[in-house]
């Protein structure tokens, strides 16, 4: 009987994980596609950053509000909405003929990835057996690099033989595949209901109260914000190099993938033990280093694979910190908290980073002429970050339980 629960508890988490890749694939079909729909509807670099960041826009403004919908009709459910808004998105998304319309259905698409995004952890946590928590947390902070890998290089190659709006189709109904298995495999959760509500909210002003969720999601934004405008116009600076579109989305994938990898990686060093002060440290540090010597120094067309090497090398790494961040978030709630208020305050912080971080290198590379200024602020970033880090490491600090 003790193994059935055991697998159960797998099977659930484990299905968690490939809902929220299936979920973060709507995010990474975009990068790939992006010179083929900006030449089509015809917009500006800097409409396609507005494009890559804008599906960030629900978790800046709709983490805590997910967070109370989970208390009133149970994470569960505010799971599978998440995903049928996702749905609806794309399949509406596939019908636009000019950038406004593809820009309002990203926002759909982005609600719905958040929901999943904040409702995963907590999810997890319920269901992984206790040995296998930081083993289960490290997969799911590494959902998001497992989706890049795919998005980027599924994306770069069906484009080759059919059109991306019939891409944005065949990924809604993709995304349809999971919902009868979380129901099946998920079991029913207790709820507030309506009449919880006032309980409900009280716990979410409890955590949003909290200093060190604020600073956990400012340490997170220090990621994101580099990361997503590295990886996301990766296909785009590749192409203007002179690759292939197949070419470019392939090394783009590998880059994204390489998170997958150095998260999943961080949370097997976590459930060993390792500090999570100095693994944020050497994150941070790797990125500042990786950036300047991919967009500092002018790599010759024979030497491309080395700057695709510091690019793969700041991927991996960076990986610790979600994968860090993610597992810290579990446990974040403070005393008469919400653990899903925790994440998605955590969500709607770091999001920032992941909506501006694209708009911000696109203004550079206009202002300056050429993608060598990104380092400009991916240092600038990774030295915040490092910043942080000390400040949360200090006295009684969510970073030193990690392992516990």
């Amino acid at each position: 009987m003790e193994q059935q629960v055991e697998q159960r508890s797998n099977a659930a988490w484990i299905l968690v994980v490939a809902s929220g890749v299936v979920a973060a694939l709507h995010i990474w079909k975009l990068p790939s596609a992006l010179p083929v729909i900006q030449e089509q509807l015809g917009f500006s670099l800097l409409v396609s950053g507005v494009l890559l960041g804008v599906v960030q826009v629900a978790g800046m403004l709709g983490g805590l509000a997910f967070s109370l919908l989970a208390e009133i009709i149970s994470p569960r459910w505010t799971f599978i909405t998440g995903l049928l808004l996702i749905i609806a998105g794309s399949t509406i998304g596939s019908l636009s003929q000019d950038a406004s319309l593809l820009v309002a259905t990203r926002i759909v698409e982005g609600m719905g990835v958040v929901m999943a995004a904040v409702m995963g952890p907590g999810l997890i946590r319920s269901h992984a057996p206790l040995p296998r928590l930081n083993q289960a947390v490290g997969w799911w902070a590494g959902y998001m690099g497992l989706a890049t890998f795919i998005g980027l290089l599924a994306t770069a190659w069906t484009l080759q033989y059919f059109s991306w709006q019939s891409w944005w189709r065949f990924l809604a109904l993709l995304t349809v595949l999971p919902i009868p298995l979380l129901l099946k495999i998920i079991p029913p959760q207790a709820t507030a209901g309506t009449a919880g509500v006032k309980a409900a909210t009280r716990r979410i002003l409890a955590t949003a109260s909290s200093g060190r969720v604020w600073l956990s999601g400012l340490i997170f934004g220090c990621y994101t914000v580099q990361w997503m405008a590295v990886v996301g116009f990766l296909p785009s600076i590749y192409q203007e190099t002179g690759m292939s579109q197949l070419t470019g989305g392939f090394l783009s994938a590998v880059v994204g993938g390489l998170n997958a990898v150095g998260a999943i990686i961080t949370g097997l060093l976590l459930q060993r033990g390792a500090s999570g002060k100095a693994m944020l440290i050497a994150a941070f540090a790797i990125m500042i280093g990786t950036s300047i010597a991919t967009f500092a120094v002018d790599f010759p067309a024979d030497l491309i694979l080395l700057q695709v090497v510091f690019l793969g090398l700041f991927s991996l790494c960076g990986a610790m910190i979600p994968a860090t961040m993610t597992r810290v978030a579990v446990d974040l709630a403070p005393e008469g908290g919400s653990a899903p208020a925790a994440v998605g305050l955590m969500q709607q912080i770091f999001n920032v980073g992941n909506f501006t971080g694209p708009m911000i290198v696109a203004w550079l590379v206009v202002q300056t002429g050429g993608w060598n200024t990104t380092w400009w602020m991916t240092s600038f970033f990774g030295l915040v970050g490092i910043t942080l880090t000390l400040v949360l490491a200090r006295g009684d600090s969510p970073l030193k339980k990690i392992h516990s």
